[in-house]
């Protein structure tokens, strides 16, 4: 049987952050295992890699409170690692006057949040994004970046494993709970502590420890198509619209990458697998289990309805083309081309309740720790997510 001190499920940005967070506290003696060959395989590897800047999140939630210090300590990560980063900025447009009240709302939470926002005119939009369009006026987050996800998760990788203080255990599969340690695909591994970063699965690996029996992971698929040239030179950063703040998905959007690449997307349309990242790839055993519990989610739930009902349109080009158009001046389907890349955010709802859960959800249980819903800001917040997680959670286990 292995053992360490520490055991890591997940060897996303939150399990390699915490890990690296550990070392600064002294902990010398970590596994971090994963059932893939490699880190960031899904959705920290996969996201858009933009760096949030605290808009939209409720003053006084997790991510309000993470959100802003994670992404200043990602950028100097970056820095200090050379990695790219693409001070973008980003502008949020109204695409109707009814959104006009939502945009003062995301100005208030952005500022209550330490936020750096400034409620902009038509002209001013004009002269950071000339083909964005909006109505009367645009929020503008000039903290708002993007980074290369991978190479993020990668350089993390290496200095946590040249560090000397923590194992790295790939293709290893949670299979159950003992007491003070875990089963996987490549035997037993013994714990002081247990710390579940598992993203889309981290829902089934707390069940199996009793916690959090309230709770299940939905995917949501998002999908993007990709501008070719002269179209992607006509976007500078990111062009988001007013997003419906009652729900926790922030619509299609323009995001130029650190390579230059300008990015239409994602969609949020309810997959039937966790890494159902194609139209029947990744289905898998729980297709029936995620379909009742979708079933009910759109019986009970109108804003779950509202997506159910709209976003699986966007499979059609037509639909998404329609979506992305409604923010810019100038766009042709013609400046569209399809793309590989996917992604799926492992949405957590509280089967009882019938709600989407929107903050970021961390549970205790005697000497383990389940992270049960690192969606997005999590990637943005992972730094500071990591410290705040020991700091609040771990410490006097630890």
């Amino acid at each position: 049987m292995f053992s360490a001190h520490t055991v890591i499920c997940g060897a996303g940005i939150l399990g390699l952050t915490i890990a690296r967070e550990l070392i600064k506290s002294g902990c010398d003696d970590i596994i971090v295992f994963d059932k893939e060959s490699a880190p960031g395989m899904h959705a920290s590897g996969r996201n858009s890699g933009v760096l949030h800047a605290g808009i939209y999140y409720d003053p006084g939630t997790l991510k309000a409170k993470m959100c802003l210090e994670g992404n200043r300590r990602m950028q100097v990560y970056c820095e200090e690692k050379g990695l790219p980063l693409f001070k973008s900025g980003k502008v949020i447009v109204a695409r109707t006057e009814e959104e006009l009240d939502t945009l003062d709302e995301l100005e208030r939470r952005a500022t209550a949040n330490g936020g750096t926002v400034e409620m902009i005119d038509e002209a001013q939009l004009a002269e950071l994004e000339p083909n964005a369009k909006t109505v009367q006026r645009a929020l503008y987050s000039p903290n708002t970046a993007v980074v290369n996800p991978k190479r993020v998760v990668n350089a993390i990788h290496h200095e946590l494993e040249t560090s000397g203080k923590v194992r790295f255990f790939f293709d290893t599969r949670f299979t159950g709970a003992g007491r003070n340690r875990v089963r996987t695909t490549q035997g037993d591994i013994g714990y002081s502590l247990f710390i579940n970063a598992a993203g889309a699965y981290s829902d089934k690996i707390a069940h199996a420890f009793g916690i959090g029996e309230e709770y299940c992971l939905l995917p949501f698929k998002g999908i993007y198509h990709k501008l070719k040239k002269p179209a992607a030179d006509s976007i500078n950063g990111s062009i988001y619209p007013v997003p419906n703040i009652k729900n926790p998905f922030l619509g299609v959007h323009f995001t130029r990458s650190v390579h230059g690449d300008v990015y239409v997307g994602p969609t949020a349309i309810p997959a039937f697998g966790r890494e159902n990242y194609g139209i029947l790839k990744g289905l898998d055993s729980e297709f029936l289990s995620i379909l009742f519990h979708d079933l009910t989610m759109f019986l009970g739930n109108e804003k779950f309805r509202q997506v159910a009902l709209e976003e699986p349109r966007k499979y059609f080009f037509k639909y998404f083309f329609n979506d992305a158009a409604k923010l810019v001046k100038t766009i042709s389907p013609d400046d569209f081309i399809s793309t590989s890349k996917a992604g799926i955010r492992p949405q957590l709802v509280n089967t009882k309740t019938k709600e989407l859960v929107m903050d970021f959800v961390v549970k205790r249980h005697n000497n383990s720790v389940h992270i049960l819903n690192s969606i997005s800001p999590a990637f943005t917040s992972s730094m500071y997510f990591a410290e705040l997680t020991i700091k609040e959670f771990i410490n006097n286990i630890y």
